[in-house]
């Protein structure tokens, strides 16, 4: 089995918004063939996509963001799952709006979900896909937390679209195939997204469907929540 894991916030106050990229990823992926419905879970939403013998369990934690270690921990803890086959799908401000980066570890680059997962595994050593949300206008703590929390303006939802759609992609060609491979295709020059394997491309022509969300989230540490 291989886990997906998208980051978000539960609620519809944070429905559509910056933050929520990861949930739209695994929104994506849950309408391909294959896939099961959404069953509460590991403190989250989780759904089976069976791809012939390949399995995956698609997450979305209903922890909120800057908790979202907890419901990871808990997958990897049941599933005895060896972090090669976990990835993290996320948002990141400091790519520009839809870019896509693939890293096999790393810093939490001041995202709270990140960092959180790090704390919670004890190990920065895991796979995750960002996806850029550009950043803030303004330089300080609290203007990130708002545009994190904004929707995306009507003339960026395009390129969002289409950048969930290739995120989407990736993860496939991760499942299939690797990071390495994953990370060369969607790190190229000029590149927002990957080639799928030919079983993936289901994928390609579906609009991503909107992400649920709760009412409050908890404080966390410096960073983005």
């Amino acid at each position: 089995m291989k886990v997906i894991v998208g980051l978000g916030n539960p609620g519809p106050r944070y429905r559509g918004t910056r933050h929520n990229v990861g949930y739209a990823v695994i929104d994506y992926l849950a309408q391909g063939p294959g896939a099961g419905a959404f069953r509460s879970r590991f403190q989250g939403q989780t759904a089976e996509v069976r791809e012939g013998d390949l399995t995956l369990l698609l997450v979305k934690p209903e922890t909120f963001m800057n908790l979202s270690g907890r419901c990871v921990r808990e997958v990897v803890d049941f599933y005895k799952l060896q972090l090669e086959d976990l990835l993290i799908v996320c948002d990141d401000i400091n790519l520009p709006l839809g870019k896509l980066r693939a890293r096999a570890k790393g810093s939490a680059g001041g995202h709270n979900g990140l960092r959180n997962i790090q704390d919670q595994l004890g190990t920065a050593d895991f796979n995750r896909l960002r996806i850029g949300v550009d950043a803030p206008a303004l330089k300080y703590d609290q203007a990130t937390v708002d545009h994190v929390q904004s929707r995306f303006k009507p003339g960026e939802q395009t390129v969002i679209d289409e950048a969930v759609q290739k995120a989407g992609q990736a993860t496939m060609l991760w499942a299939h195939d690797g990071i390495e491979v994953c990370m060369n295709s969607v790190n190229a020059p000029e590149s927002v997204g990957c080639e799928p394997k030919a079983s993936a491309t289901y994928y390609q022509d579906k609009e991503t469907r909107k992400q649920g969300d709760r009412e409050k989230e908890p404080g966390g540490g410096q960073g983005y929540c």
